[in-house]
């Protein structure tokens, strides 16, 4: 925004600058041209005052040549009278009326366009600081805007972040849930099974100890029983009075 200020400021000094050089040497053309006029005139008015001595009709043809259409009437009509020095002081003053009319015409001109200068001037300004102030309007626009929308990116990643980070919390949280209760049941059936086992287990040793037990205490039992009687039947063979 500054250089573009600073831009439009240096464009309009040089156009200053520019136009007042021009209007300098255009009031010095002016000036020039009217003073060269007005010498021209006095020349051509001496001249005419001896010329008119001899022949007045060549003179006021020539007066009335030279000078400009609202003074030529005058100065003719003055020059066409019979007196020679009334004739020569009445071409001189109108060849000094015609200088100030051109002198008036000139400064007239110099005024238009000095004026016409300055409303261009003006207008230029205005026009600079429009645009600047519209450059600057629509820079600061355009910040804006572009601060608008990495503010509303911006808030938009965040929640997408969020977002994201939420789903993945809950999706590991579930899938954290998930093989826990998987590990939990695997444990349980495992000691389940375990427990059956060992209840399996010791119910089978259990009854073989039973049943091995049992088959000792018999045969021990039919052992003791097959002993006793062979004693018995040994001590009663012993004995004299019982019979073989």
């Amino acid at each position: 925004m500054v250089i573009v200020a600073a831009s439009a400021l240096v464009v309009v000094l040089v156009e200053v600058i520019i136009i007042i050089i021009v209007v300098v040497v255009v009031v010095v053309v002016v000036v020039v041209v009217v003073v060269m006029k007005g010498m021209g005139r006095k020349r051509s008015g001496r001249r005419g005052s001896t010329g008119r001595r001899g022949n007045s009709n060549r003179s006021s043809s020539s007066s009335s040549s030279s000078s400009s259409s609202s003074s030529s009437s005058s100065s003719s009509s003055c020059c066409s009278s019979s007196s020679s020095s009334s004739n020569s002081s009445c071409c001189i003053g109108s060849s000094i009326s015609s200088s100030s009319s051109t002198a008036a015409s000139a400064a007239a001109v110099v005024v238009v366009f000095v004026v016409v200068v300055v409303v261009v001037v003006v207008v230029e300004v205005v026009v600079v600081v429009v645009v600047v102030v519209v450059v600057v309007v629509a820079v600061v626009l355009v910040e804006v805007v572009v601060a608008v929308v990495v503010v509303v990116v911006v808030v938009v990643v965040v929640v997408v972040v969020v977002v994201v980070v939420v789903v993945v919390v809950v999706v590991v949280v579930v899938v954290v849930v998930v093989v826990v209760v998987a590990v939990i049941v695997v444990v349980v059936a495992v000691i389940v099974v375990a427990v059956v086992v060992i209840v399996v287990v010791v119910v089978v040793v259990v009854v073989v100890v039973v049943i091995v037990v049992v088959v000792i205490v018999v045969v021990e039992v039919v052992v003791v029983e097959v002993s006793l009687e062979h004693l018995i039947k040994g001590f009663l063979r012993a004995q004299p009075w019982v019979s073989p």
